[in-house]
């Protein structure tokens, strides 16, 4: 029994070599030499679209997020549905998900420069990296070497939703290795973009089903709010096609700068989403908040760290998964 037992921790141990050796870390310029061009080819094509249309820059990053939450940062809500499997793209959280043509555009102009090399995952990665520097200068270096996944089921998205407390927001985000800190920094991300109204309807008029709007929102905010959102049942089903508002009504330069004006919307009641307005109410929380609405400077490069931390969960590397040739399917 003992000969056995050290043969079968002898074998554990060799199985835990070649997992390491099988499954490198990311690394800075990871297509240096295989793809010297992909950094900036991703560039070039973001830096394109959203010269046409600025709404791309928020979109992307959302991207990132709805990846990474599912599986990990493995590409796999790029995936379309096909035959009676339904992928994550087609899950009730997803189905607002913009520009993903973007990625498309990206992944058509690296595999005309470098067939079969650059995955989706990292195409993911870098967009919203690129996005981040052109919202808010955002800057920062971004690891890679990302595989992209081989599954994706609509039944594993469980995203917390724009209306969940601030304690299962923290719980679902330390779940995949985030913090308060970073809960708190990449919400920050709500000062760009807009929102559909059936996120917020409960907090215009019937809040926790208490008959009564949520009372830790501004008057003034909900009296304007409640003009563009009536009362209205919005399901799944059409909610892509629900009436949109500002995600942050005090933004002064629009809703397409990345910047710290979300933390005084929160400290001033005038958050939009419950769970943005939820952070004032954490004790911790509220003491990050209250820096980066006054430290622009100490905002953007916490964003930077949050982002990279976020772009390295539950990654693929080595001989994982895969390179997509088309992201939206897996290789066949």
């Amino acid at each position: 029994m003992a000969s056995h037992c050290n043969y079968s921790l002898l074998l554990l141990a060799v199985f835990a070599v070649q997992a390491s050796v099988s499954a490198p870390p990311l690394q800075l310029h990871f297509y240096a030499q295989s793809c010297p061009r992909a950094e900036t080819i991703v560039r070039r094509v973001v830096q394109h679209r959203a010269a046409q249309d600025r709404s791309v820059l928020p979109a992307l990053i959302r991207l990132q997020f709805h990846d990474c939450f599912v599986r990990g940062c493995d590409g796999s809500v790029l995936i379309d549905s096909a035959g009676g499997s339904v992928s994550e793209k087609d899950a009730a959280p997803n189905l607002t998900l913009r520009m993903l043509d973007v990625i498309d555009d990206v992944k058509a102009a690296l595999e005309t420069a470098c067939p079969g090399v650059v995955s989706c995952a990292d195409i993911i990665g870098l967009a919203a990296r690129d996005a981040a520097a052109m919202a808010g200068r955002v800057r920062y270096q971004l690891p890679t070497g990302r595989r992209d996944g081989t599954v994706s089921s609509a039944a594993e998205v469980h995203l917390p939703s724009p209306s969940v407390s601030f304690a299962d927001a923290l719980s679902a985000f330390s779940n995949i290795g985030l913090d308060v800190v970073d809960l708190t920094t990449l919400l920050g991300s709500h000062t760009m973009g807009f929102c559909h109204c059936v996120f917020v309807t409960d907090r215009l008029y019937d809040f926790k089903r208490t008959g009564t709007p949520d009372q830790t929102m501004d008057a003034g905010l909900r009296a304007s709010l409640q003009g563009s959102c009536p009362p209205h049942t919005v399901t799944p089903q059409n909610e892509s096609r629900d009436a949109i508002i500002p995600m942050n009504l005090l933004a002064p330069h629009g809703p397409f700068r990345l910047d710290n004006s979300f933390y005084r919307s929160v400290l001033a009641g005038k958050a939009v989403l419950q769970i943005d307005q939820e952070l004032a109410s954490d004790g911790k929380a509220r003491l990050i908040a209250t820096k980066f609405a006054v430290g622009p400077r100490k905002f953007r490069k916490q964003f930077a760290r949050s982002m990279v931390k976020l772009a390295s969960v539950h990654v693929l590397t080595g001989e994982q998964g895969e390179v997509r040739l088309n992201c939206r399917k897996v290789n066949s």
